[in-house]
């Protein structure tokens, strides 16, 4: 007598979840691939030379800032990730807060808030004038507006992977003799490096779609402060829609490529 295995039934949470999931998916990705299929339809507007300037200018731009930009975030904020990690004392948390704020702060205030303490009517402004230094409405401006909205993403991830590093293992490599700095750059950062290429990830993306800061900062200046987020708003205002597709699509190609590239190196430089 043979018996028959019954298939095991899907149950109404499963199916829910199923659906609900499909939903989400179809939300987030529907978007995206239909952008880009208008943009394929549309890309018969690079023909026009003014749209090909103001690509080629704002994808310059962009790609200089965000990257002078993340380096920037790096160096200074791995330090004060670490920091946060280890140290404990009085005002911690406040200047962990502190961290967080351009995360909430809506685009225009921190746009506001940057011109008000490097404008020339803020804070630092008439001490950078009388140094020669002009920062709002130029390349240095988008730089700036980069960081200050970037830099917590960056600090967030870094403080997490510092807080994962086993302590055991640098206190190991103190036991041996070694100085605090080696230990830190020869046993902590690379086995935070995981976190830390996140991070960076993480950043460089916020730095590359930063909008609001950078247009109330830096203004909107084509070939000084234009970035591709600002050339998409421009050509989009003036009711060139299929400009804008383009510009949106070259713009989510440097992010896959960046994205793909900076995963591809992770994996590489992991230990095996």
């Amino acid at each position: 007598m043979t018996t028959t295995r019954r298939r095991p039934r899907v149950s109404l949470f499963a199916f829910v979840l199923m659906i609900i999931t499909v939903i989400g998916l179809a939300l987030l990705v529907l978007p995206v691939i239909a952008m880009v299929w208008r943009a394929i339809d549309a890309r018969a507007a690079l023909d026009n030379p003014r749209a090909r300037d103001i690509l080629q200018d704002a994808l310059v731009l962009s790609a200089t800032t965000s990257v002078v930009s993340l380096a920037i975030i790096m160096v200074v904020g791995t330090p004060i990730a670490y920091t946060l990690a280890r140290a404990r004392f009085r005002g911690a948390k406040i200047i962990d807060a502190l961290i967080d704020l351009p995360i909430i702060l809506p685009p225009a205030v921190a746009g506001i808030a940057l011109l008000m303490a490097f404008g020339r009517r803020g804070v630092l402004g008439p001490t950078l004038e009388d140094m020669g230094v002009s920062v709002g409405f130029t390349m240095s401006a988008v730089v700036i507006a980069q960081v200050f909205v970037a830099a917590p993403f960056y600090i967030r991830t870094a403080r997490a992977g510092f807080l994962r590093v086993d302590r055991t293992l640098e206190e190991a490599a103190a036991d041996l003799g070694a100085t605090p700095m080696r230990t830190f750059f020869r046993v902590t950062l690379p086995m935070a490096r995981g976190s830390l290429l996140a991070g960076g990830i993480l950043a460089w993306a916020r730095a590359l779609g930063e909008f609001g800061a950078t247009i109330m900062f830096a203004g909107n200046r084509q070939g000084v402060t234009q970035t591709m987020p600002l050339a998409i708003y421009e050509r989009f205002s003036a009711g060139d829609l299929n400009a804008a597709l383009v510009l949106s699509a070259v713009l989510l190609a440097m992010s896959v490529t960046f994205l793909v590239i900076v995963r591809v190196i992770g994996e590489e430089s992991s230990p095996r």
